[in-house]
């Protein structure tokens, strides 16, 4: 059962980064067709990027479809993972992050060479700040990821109701691009270490043409702001008796 679990969440987590990553890669490459078209176009397919990952992680073994160590950590806080779960959990949807980055590489191939800002180049593989200062970056991921945990624990509650199979994929989608047109614009909303780090690695390993330094300086940011962040989310939920 835990490896049918690893399995999905492996695959999931690397159809959501060839969603996710393909889009931000359609939008910034010279000369890709969808160049330029913008925030509404990012955030819209990324929050479809999430439902397709959660379909495919849910098929194919792993029935919470988390995609996420930030959202695995929350369901770890109320019991529904053990801890070694976690971290096995957690190592595989860094993988498939990794292995979903070198597939957008792949699929935009031609592009890199034509394309001159390193910057840009990164941006595609994981997020950066707008304005870089540390504590604020901080502060915006907790604050994405707390309302990213908050939000899926009260979607799920018990007081909602029991949701029709197949529906939760599409409204967690809806939260995901909720975030993103709110609180995307300091950090890029990463909210989730699998996926910036795993295609973070992936920028670092692969021979991507013209491409610049993987910005590690940066790269704790996206991962220990959001599993603090769900865990501020376990704590107040826990709080209001939501569970």
């Amino acid at each position: 059962m835990i490896y049918d679990n690893l399995l999905g969440e492996f695959i999931g987590t690397m159809v959501l980064i060839v969603f996710g990553g393909g889009v931000c890669a359609c939008n910034t490459l010279a000369k890709s067709k969808g160049q330029g078209g913008g925030w509404i176009c990012i955030t819209t397919a990324w929050g479809f990027a999430v439902m397709l990952g959660v379909f495919t992680a849910t098929t194919l073994g792993a029935p919470q479809g988390d995609l996420n160590p930030a959202v695995t950590l929350g369901k770890t806080m109320i019991g529904i993972y053990s801890v070694p779960q976690f971290i096995m959990t957690s190592i595989v949807q860094i993988l498939g992050g990794c292995l979903g980055a070198a597939i957008v590489w792949l699929a935009y191939l031609p592009h890199w060479a034509e394309t001159e800002d390193k910057a840009s180049k990164l941006g595609i593989f994981c997020t950066a700040p707008a304005i870089r200062n540390y504590p604020a970056n901080f502060l915006c991921e907790f604050i994405a990821s707390f309302f990213l945990m908050f939000v899926i624990w009260m979607i799920f509650s018990p007081a909602v109701g029991k949701i029709p199979a197949g529906l939760g994929p599409y409204i967690v989608g809806v939260l995901i691009w909720a975030l993103g047109m709110s609180l995307g614009g300091p950090t890029g909303y990463a909210m989730n270490p699998a996926r910036d780090l795993g295609p973070r690695l992936a920028h670092a390993i692969l021979p991507i043409a013209g491409k610049g330094g993987s910005d590690w300086g940066y790269a704790w940011v996206p991962v220990i702001a959001p599993m603090v962040g769900a865990f501020a989310a376990y704590v107040v939920a826990a709080a209001l008796h939501v569970f």
